[in-house]
């Protein structure tokens, strides 16, 4: 039996990612312009995750 400690567990960005989607969508839809709103909150939300992934990779060594 192998007596290594469980790393702690992972962060996800996932659901930053999906409502930074959504946040887009919904601010470009008031301004009349919805695909504009939801490019720019997946590029928004795309950059959040990949923070959250680098982050989590740093802090799991």
């Amino acid at each position: 039996m192998s007596k290594h400690e469980p790393k702690s567990d992972s962060i996800a960005g996932g659901a930053l990612l999906a409502l930074a989607i959504l946040a887009g969508a919904a601010i470009g839809i008031a301004l009349g312009q919805p695909m504009i709103g939801a490019v720019a909150g997946t590029a928004i939300g795309a950059a959040i995750a990949l923070a959250v992934y680098v982050t989590d990779r740093r802090r799991r060594g």
